[in-house]
């Protein structure tokens, strides 16, 4: 007589998993800061191991690290507030300027539709008398804009302080949770899995972050070299550098925008398809050439994971979750690579 298998353990992982997912929603107030940390942690500690090779101490070396960053990113925004903002406020118009374009590109699919509706009419089908739907459109509470700019502020600042304080404390705080451990094989494990996430997630979010500062440089003195101002390139190629650390989402976006652009700036066909196809070209060359060649096979991904991490990532977290998601991935990869007896899970997700 066969047994039913037991289906408990099941349930318990379902729930496990829901539960899960539910705090990692609920507690982003205080997850996501913590997470922005780290990342930014594991881009400086290469910079701030080359500069300790040179006898400059940690402490300074972080605070070197940290005030370069926030210089070169206030910088940054100063140049890109100016060209955001006139983009933004143009945006209704160039949009209006944009509708004969679209519409002569579409006329051939309009007709068919129109050809469609007149045999539809003469088949006894109706199509008037609908009703009309009044949208109302929601504004924008100023004492909503008034309670987030605080807590934004506050959030911005959380992030400066533990960034640094990862960088300065992050090795003494893992020396001191080590020594809890009291088995000495556990230890040597533990020890061995921390080493790999700090170095090769630091080796691989610091390269991931020059290759994506590239490609938005190639990408500005591509759109500078076609007449764009240097500001307005400058804002392009900050976009596409930041939408190129969430692969296929971000660029699929990034190509969207660009075909906007280009239909909103110019006349010509081909002169409109340009910065998309420059773009496309630029994220082709990285994706399929460089960034295989730096980085290697240990750190590929299965397409598949890795779009439904950015779905999962996204879902939860929004904007932030896209950017953290590939980085928490390789880092599980490299977790399940390291313990015995789910080296299988991580060949899963490559």
């Amino acid at each position: 007589m066969t047994l039913a298998r037991p289906r408990s353990p099941t349930a318990l992982l379902v729930i496990a998993t829901l539960a899960v997912g539910f705090t990692l929603w609920a507690a982003q107030g205080l997850l996501l800061p913590v997470l922005l940390a780290m990342f930014f942690a594991l881009i400086g500690n290469p910079i701030i191991r080359v500069l300790q090779r040179v006898y400059v101490p940690r402490f300074v070396s972080a605070l070197l690290v940290l005030l370069v960053g926030l210089s070169g990113t206030i910088y940054l925004g100063s140049k890109l507030v100016a060209p955001a903002s006139e983009w933004i406020a143009q945006v209704p118009r160039e949009l209006r300027d944009l509708a004969p374009k679209l519409r002569d590109l579409t006329r051939p699919v309009q007709q068919a539709n129109e050809a469609a509706e007149n045999i539809a009419r003469a088949a006894g089908g109706d199509t008037t008398g609908k009703p009309v739907q009044v949208v109302k459109a929601e504004t924008a509470s100023p004492y909503k804009t008034l309670i987030a700019t605080p807590r934004m502020l506050a959030a911005v600042l959380a992030v400066v302080l533990l960034t640094f304080f990862f960088m300065v404390y992050g090795q003494s705080l893992q020396r001191n949770a080590l020594a809890l451990l009291p088995d000495r094989q556990k230890k040597r494990v533990t020890v061995d899995i921390l080493q790999s996430i700090e170095h090769e997630m630091s080796r691989y979010v610091l390269t991931i972050s020059v290759i994506n500062a590239l490609v938005g440089l190639a990408l500005a003195g591509a759109l500078y070299w076609m007449g764009f101002d240097p500001d307005e390139a400058m804002l392009w190629g900050t976009m596409a550098a930041l939408l190129n650390f969430a692969p296929y989402v971000g660029p699929l976006i990034g190509i969207l925008v660009m075909l906007m652009m280009g239909f909103v700036n110019f006349d010509e066909p081909w002169q409109s398809l340009a910065p998309a196809a420059i773009y496309l070209g630029l994220h082709t060359l990285e994706g399929q050439i460089i960034t295989p060649i730096v980085l290697g096979a240990r750190m590929a991904l299965s397409p598949l994971v890795l779009i439904l991490a950015l779905m999962v990532f996204g879902w939860l977290w929004g904007i932030i979750g896209l950017l953290l998601a590939v980085p928490l991935l390789v880092c599980v990869k490299i977790v399940l690579s390291k313990i015995e007896g789910m080296e299988g899970w991580a060949r899963l997700l490559e």
